[in-house]
Order: C-alpha cells, then structure tokens, then sequence
C-alpha cells in the first residue's frame, strides 16, 4: 500500500520516465471516486485514517523547494506528475495548482512535461477541463466501455456514467492520452481480453481518437487477490487492429523484478 507525501520522488515511470509526483490527497490516506481492483494504493476503506487535503500554498511551497534542489544538483525532470493516493481532480484547489506548477516547471525545469493522470471522472466540471488543458499531457483513463463492466473493475462512486465521461472527453478533440490497464479476474468476473471488453473499449478509442494509448498491466501488489496479468505480446496482439488503423499505442508490461 503506497502512501505518498505532497510532492516526492523524482522516481521511473515506464510511461513517463524521470518523474516527480505530486501527490493533491492526503499523505497518510487515500481518497478516491474509483476503488480499484488494482489499485497499488490499496482500499478506499484502508485508506481513511487522514483526510487532510494539501492546499494550494503548501503544493507550490514543496514544488518549489524540490525544484529548486533538484536544479542545483543538476537532476533533470522529464515529468512533473500528478497522480498519489487517488483522484487528484478531487482537490478543490487543483485549476489554481496547476496554474502554479505550470509557471514553476517554465522556471525551474522548462523541458519538463506537466502530466496528471485521472480517471476522468470530472473532465465535465470546465474549471477542471480548462485546467487540464494547460498541461502538455492530460492522461484520462478508460477501463471499459459499459457502466456495469466498469463497476466490476473500478468500482466508482454512485453516479458514474461511461456516456458521460466519453461526452466529456470529446472535448479534447483528440489532444490527450488515453490510458488503460488490461488483467483478468475470475472473482470480479472480468477479462480485457474478452470481447465485451475489447471490442466497445475500440470503438470508445475510435470515436475519441487520442493522439496517444497507453496499455498497461499490473507491476505492483492489488488490492484484489486473484487478478492475472496480461504479458506485452498478448497486450499488443489484442490491439492489433487500433495499431494497423494507424493509432499511436504505447504498450508495457509489467516490470521486471
């Protein structure tokens, strides 16, 4: 279970690489609208024992203090992320902090990428789509293509509607990343190999035509026991056909030990 604090690293990413994080929830909780079954974070339930947000002040403070030292040691950033211990669009200060690290990245580390990585849960809220077009890679995730598939392996909040999010995400016109994490699970009764996954995820991803697609599988412990994952040969045989289409996937698989 991984808890992080405000802003730390700078660590690899396989999507992203040298990145440092940036964690809009609690350092020693978790707070989510998704209760993933791969989650690294754990839980919803395990994760509620601080519920204290980060404040626009305190993100630009600790920005700024690691920026500034990872620039006098000469460490270059390739990302500067958010992602932490759940959905980082939850913090109500997060058009502000982006507005803020976006004129600290132009100062301290002009060659970095701005990337956060959601649910897209709330891409429909303006304030939170006009935020997320500031950056240069907002990455949104879609694991599914129905409702009732999502609620087997995200498990979100009442009032979740894939229709919804896909409306919101036209918005874009094609400039984000889509990301997607593909396993198996007998007790949750789902395969991203199968066609009620497979086949609607495609044509979610060719009626919103990203300009990039991130396939993933899981690297780390979950919170469920059971899940399997895919290996990058089958993950890129399954998208066969978005790639001979012409689409710019990125496939990886889980890391070696």
């Amino acid at each position: 279970m991984i808890r992080e604090e405000t802003v730390f690293g700078p660590i690899f990413s396989r999507r992203l690489g040298t990145s440092l994080g940036v964690n809009l929830l609690p350092e020693k909780g978790k707070i989510c609208n998704f209760d993933c079954i791969y989650c690294e974070c754990g839980w919803n339930k395990d994760g509620r024992s601080d519920t204290v947000l980060p404040t626009a002040a305190k993100v630009h403070h600790d920005l700024q203090s690691k920026l500034e030292t990872l620039q006098q040691q000469g460490v270059k950033v390739d990302s500067i992320t958010f992602s932490g211990d759940g959905e980082p669009t939850l913090n109500p200060e997060f058009p502000a902090i982006i507005a803020d690290t976006v004129a600290l990245r132009d100062q301290y580390a002009p060659t970095a990428k701005v990337s956060v990585l959601s649910n897209a849960t709330r891409v429909h809220l303006p304030e939170v789509f006009e935020a997320l077009t500031k950056v240069d890679n907002p990455i949104m995730k879609i694991d599914a293509p129905t409702n009732e598939l999502v609620a087997r392996i995200n498990q979100p909040s009442p009032g979740y509607d894939i229709a919804r999010v896909v409306t919101a995400l036209k918005q874009f016109k094609g400039n984000f990343v889509l990301q997607t994490c593909m396993l198996r699970s007998k007790e949750y009764q789902f395969d991203s190999s199968s066609p009620e996954v497979l086949d609607g995820w495609m044509q979610i991803v060719r009626e919103l035509r990203p300009r990039q697609i991130m396939v993933y599988t899981i690297d780390r412990a979950t919170p469920a026991q059971d899940l399997e994952l895919f290996t990058p040969e089958e993950m890129t045989r399954l998208v066969q056909p978005l790639i001979d289409e012409g689409f710019n996937l990125q496939i990886k698989g889980a890391l070696a030990p």
